[in-house]
């Protein structure tokens, strides 16, 4: 690194996490300079951070890290929502040829001395064979065989062969728990903010989380303390999904696995969740994951444990309206058997 400081360049900036940490890392005292990249303009403020417009799956992207001396780059355009990106075709070409184009472009630039990936414990997957918690060198039970979770997994495999091709470069991989936050916008968030949550009859996931603050001081960490590997990074601690719900005082419906699916495509052709296969599946077995070579590896502490991660997004929901209610009054009218139409339950203040 030069003694000018680091020039960073960042993915993903369109979207609100990533223009978040593109401004926290034009911020930093050790950056002298971050270049925003995405295929659309960012909607928010980005301060001090310069704009590039350029879509990550187009070969330009190594003529920007020459031509800006880029010598760190953030990756964080890996997304989780089909809806965001204009329908899951569209999400596995900007996720994976993304990947691999951008992993190319920093291939073949000398400048490059740093990577740093925001991944997904998603990669771990969820199954009823989980260990009670995944460490970093552990496989999912199931290799994902679609969606984000799959994703996930080809874009760690083509970081990991960047990293044998290019020794020279430090590459940090982050593989965050779900991000919550009073303004995070994703699959679980919107989960969480139906009037009436579906829940799968007889299990009881465990959660953790990564409050959104901690998200962008981790990925800041990971670009400035110099620490290669893979990390994961969550929130200590874990929540019942059963202890989730009630602390946001919404009633839930318990339904029986082959019920999942209706809600699910219930609620996505509603526009009020975004539920996958690996969405149900994570709702019906949870996830644990291992943070202690984020603390002695990594050197990083989040600020909020996964109950206050939690709570502080909880502390930002607002009624939801009548949309979601009748969406599922609707699939509980479609259900076989009278006797298996779901009771709402009430609140429980337990």
């Amino acid at each position: 690194m030069g003694s000018a400081g680091r020039v960073v360049l960042v993915t993903g900036v369109s979207r609100d996490l990533g223009r978040k940490f593109a401004r926290t890392a034009a911020a930093d005292p050790s950056v002298a300079r971050v270049i925003g990249v995405d295929a659309v303009p960012p909607r928010g403020d980005i301060g001090d951070v310069s704009f590039v417009r350029a879509d990550i799956r187009n070969p330009v992207i190594a003529k920007i890290i020459v031509k800006e001396d880029v010598d760190t780059v953030v990756h964080m355009s890996v997304i989780a929502t089909p809806g965001s990106a204009g329908g899951r075709t569209t999400m596995k070409e900007l996720n994976v040829i993304g990947t691999m184009q951008l992993l190319a472009a920093c291939q073949k630039a000398p400048g490059v001395e740093a990577l740093v990936v925001k991944s997904s414990t998603t990669v771990y997957g969820a199954s009823s064979r989980d260990p009670a918690m995944f460490t970093e060198d552990m496989e999912p039970r199931r290799a994902p065989r679609s969606g984000y979770a799959k994703d996930v997994a080809e874009v760690e495999s083509y970081v990991r062969g960047f990293a044998r091709r290019r020794p020279d470069v430090r590459v940090t991989m982050l593989r965050c728990a779900n991000v919550i936050g009073p303004d995070v916008a994703s699959p679980l968030s919107s989960y969480f903010r139906l009037p009436v949550i579906p829940t799968v009859l007889g299990h009881d996931p465990r959660l953790q989380f990564l409050h959104e603050s901690d998200l962008l001081g981790v990925l800041r960490h990971a670009v400035v303390s110099d620490v290669p590997g893979t990390f994961n990074v969550a929130g200590d601690g874990l929540l019942m999904l059963s202890q989730a719900v009630r602390r946001l005082q919404r009633p839930t419906v318990p339904l029986p696995p082959f019920a999942i699916g209706g809600v699910a495509s219930t609620l996505r052709s509603a526009r009020v969740a975004d539920f996958s296969p690996e969405q149900t599946a994570f709702l019906t077995y949870g996830r644990g994951v291992d943070t202690t070579r984020m603390r002695s590896e990594l050197g990083f502490e989040p600020a909020h444990t996964t109950a206050s991660a939690f709570a502080d997004f909880g502390s930002s929901l607002r009624p939801t309206g009548g949309h979601a209610e009748r969406a599922l009054a609707t699939v509980a009218r479609r259900l076989p058997d009278p006797d298996l139409v779901p009771v709402v339950g009430g609140v429980d203040h337990g």
